[in-house]
């Protein structure tokens, strides 16, 4: 047994998800979450809405309300969509919370003692005409190394990370003027100080995909630059040094010690207040899902705060995601640019959502969501391949015996079963999520194939026995996919499993499960599991919407 430690990117409370998010950490993560659970590991999974930062107050700002109201309109509303979804969280939790601000203060207070945080004064935007300093997401500008539309913090197109004095023509989102510098104090973090011990740390992870460590290496080659980590700012975590109380804790710095206080909390809630410390300094595997523009924080930023924390488990392997783009653009809220889980939850099943995302997933470089694709995978492949062979085989065996026949298994499938479920499991193992989707559907289609070979419907006359072992056969096919489609489409997979005759959880099944043969059960009277989709209904809808 492992201990597997998942860490999903934290999404900012100011605005509803989009699919972006979903394919970029909250899929990957459950899926290999599910995976690893049904493996019989001890898996600790976390993640919540980052409540703090630029990005709620300019939310705020624009709707003339408190920040406060803002992100609680939002917690509820990604809790909410995440649990419709299927994805499972032990603990899903929020930056906002005493206990994380506790475990922030600790964090910062310690790295100060040791000499990684320091004091030092600098130069920042200053908005005249506002009277305020302006945080990086407060101007927008041209970024110095593409000549792309960036904001103070991060350029969107080449994926830099920026300060806010590198922009061009910098201009206050508030007012449009052009800020103006002026002196002031701030802690900033070492980063400096963690170019070697990174770049010996990194020598090993051979296995990460080479969009990651790539991006990383040449990032420390560039040579590491200290950060400023507290910033001129009401809302969020105050800095816990004297003189200072009118500033807050940089949000790229807090909000990844967010992992370590909700495995905190969570421990508190099961009532074991020290069992954090199973996952984060004892043997355990630590996994974060991403999206690529979180590569820094990730891979540099956070193993160096751990580094200077001490004591803490380092990053096993930050399998980030390119990005889904929507005809060409980027998802983005800030940008109003995407597609918005709510809105898409209300109109399609969540799994049929799952399963474009999961065979589309964007894991070596961009994929584009188009609604001709969606459709087309919808009903020619999840539809037509997959719950078409469940539903004939389950309709077929439950009108003509009404519970899962007794039977000789046929060899050549069985070999073929436990093919697919080494290969499902060996590529969510491998964080290939796309590759595991693929085996699934494959097998079923292999499924397809051999239930017309075998025509149960004409054998069924000439003999009842062999008809029965084609169905078993078939059967346990059903099955073997069920519980390998778990972790991709978690809600189908139920409704199959129940179908089968089984009762309870079929994500609490062991994975080898799959590899069993199917038991003799009474079958439940067999539903369609998808929905043929229509596009001319969806363009037309989202032509009315634009």
């Amino acid at each position: 047994m492992e201990r597997i430690f998942i860490g999903a990117a934290w999404p900012y409370a100011n605005g509803p998800l989009h699919l972006g998010t979903l394919a970029g950490c909250l899929l990957p993560a459950d899926i290999f979450g599910r995976y690893h659970r049904m493996k019989g590991n001890s898996v600790l999974m976390v993640s919540g809405s980052d409540e703090h930062g630029t990005p709620i107050t300019l939310t705020a700002e624009k709707e003339k309300v408190e920040p406060k109201e803002i992100v609680e309109r939002y917690h509820r509303q990604h809790k909410k969509n995440i649990e419709e979804l299927g994805i499972v969280f032990e603990n899903f939790t929020r930056t906002s919370k005493p206990s994380h601000k506790k475990v922030v203060h600790d964090f910062f207070l310690k790295l100060y003692e040791k000499g990684y945080i320091y004091r030092k004064k600098m130069l920042a935007a200053y908005c005249k005409h506002c009277s305020r300093f302006l945080p990086d997401r407060y101007i927008e500008g041209i970024c110095p190394y593409c000549g792309g539309k960036a904001r103070g913090d991060q350029c969107d197109v080449c994926g830099k990370t920026l300060d806010v004095l590198e922009l061009k023509e910098p201009r206050c989102k508030i007012c449009g003027n052009e800020p103006v510098t002026k002196e002031t104090e701030h802690f900033f973090f070492k980063l400096s100080a963690f170019e070697d011990e990174l770049l010996k740390w990194l020598e090993d992870k051979k296995f990460w995909r080479d969009n990651v460590i790539n991006f990383t290496i040449n990032w420390i080659k560039g040579g590491l630059k200290d950060r400023a980590i507290t910033r001129d700012i009401e809302w969020g975590i105050p800095v816990p040094v004297e003189g200072f109380e009118k500033k807050r804790i940089y949000v790229w710095f807090e909000a990844v010690i967010g992992y370590l206080s909700a495995s905190k909390e969570w421990a508190e809630s099961v009532g074991k207040a020290e069992k954090w410390k199973e996952w984060w300094m004892e043997e355990a595997k630590h996994y974060y899902f991403l999206a690529k523009d979180n590569i820094p924080f990730h891979t540099i930023i956070w193993p160096s705060m751990l580094m200077g924390y001490g004591g803490l488990n380092l990053p096993y392997d930050v399998p980030a995601n390119e990005y889904l783009t929507l005809s060409g653009e980027q998802f983005s809220k800030s940008r109003g640019i995407g597609i918005w889980i709510p809105d898409i939850l209300s109109k399609f099943d969540a799994d049929a959502i799952r399963y474009y995302l999961s065979v589309n997933m964007p894991e070596k470089h961009d994929t584009d969501w188009t609604w001709e694709d969606f459709v087309a995978k919808n009903n020619n492949e999840l539809l037509g391949i997959y719950g078409n062979f469940i539903h004939r085989v389950l309709t077929f065996a439950a009108k003509n015996f009404g519970e899962i026949p007794e039977g000789e298994s046929d060899e050549e499938i069985v070999k073929e079963i436990k093919k697919m479920v080494n290969e499902v499991g060996n590529a969510i193992q491998a964080c290939h999520f796309k590759e595991g989707i693929k085996r699934i559907i494959k097998l079923a289609q292999r499924g397809n194939q051999y239930f017309n070979e075998k025509a149960p419907w004409d054998l069924i006359k000439e003999s009842k026995e062999k008809c029965a072992s084609v169905l078993h056969t078939c059967l346990r096919m059903v099955k073997a996919l069920a519980i390998c489609s778990t972790p991709y489409m978690p809600h189908s997979a139920q409704k199959i499993w129940n179908m089968l005759g089984y009762e309870g959880s079929i994500a609490e099944q062991r994975w080898e499960e799959a590899l069993e043969d199917v038991e003799k059960n009474s079958l439940a009277k067999p539903t369609p599991l998808f929905k043929k989709l229509e596009l001319k209904d969806i363009v037309q809808e989202e032509v009315q919407k634009a």
